[in-house]
């Protein structure tokens, strides 16, 4: 069930180019992550850790700047982790977490996945 600000959050971005992608009308995750970092970036944002906008233009530079290296068709293209980058751009801004930090912790998370998936 979203509230108001997901509701205005989520249409502030409808027919843009930072559109979550959609499957029937519905937000379309393809991935567990994706809806967290999804769920993340909303609930800073509705704490006052940043302006919903700072977010978007964050999410807007994030594209522009695969766009700019990358074809219009190239295969590699994913709007998560897009909006992944400026997740992690707008945590850092706001002080939420250290570069440093966010470094260390991804560090061991993707040590912890690949321990669990025996690679």
């Amino acid at each position: 069930m979203q509230t108001k600000f997901e509701h205005f959050a989520v249409t502030s971005m409808m027919g843009s180019e930072t559109s979550p992608p959609r499957s029937n009308g519905s937000l379309k995750f393809d991935r567990a992550w994706e809806e967290r970092a999804f769920g993340i970036a909303i609930a800073l944002s509705k704490k006052g850790y940043y302006e919903w906008e700072e977010f978007r233009q964050e999410l807007i530079a994030a594209i522009a700047s695969w766009e700019a290296t990358h074809c219009t068709d190239d295969p590699s293209w994913d709007y998560y982790q897009r909006w992944f980058a400026a997740l992690e751009r707008m945590a850092i801004e706001s002080d939420l977490i250290s570069n440093e930090e966010l470094e260390a912790r991804t560090v061991e998370i993707l040590q912890q996945e690949n321990s669990s998936t025996g690679s």
